[in-house]
């Protein structure tokens, strides 16, 4: 039984490891690469930041990702 105690230790910790990594790979991202749960740190920090009047902007789903004179994916359809 002492013998095996040594690699069921590391066994679990790699698991625990790999779970830890995969969890956090999978975890859902805006566009931009940022997690979503970064939201809630972000706004906590525009909170504290508040008196700097620091604005974020956000784009909109209205907004056409197209360069002048290129039409837009939509008009394509």
């Amino acid at each position: 039984m002492s013998a095996l105690i040594p690699p069921v230790v590391v066994a679990t910790v790699f698991c625990a490891f790999v779970i830890k990594l995969l969890r956090k790979e999978m975890a859902p991202r805006r566009m931009d690469g940022s997690l979503v749960s970064d939201e809630a740190k972000d706004e906590e920090a525009a909170v504290d930041n508040g008196a700097a009047g620091v604005e974020e902007t956000r784009a909109t789903n209205e907004t056409p990702i197209a360069q002048d004179g290129e039409r837009t994916e939509s008009e394509a359809r």
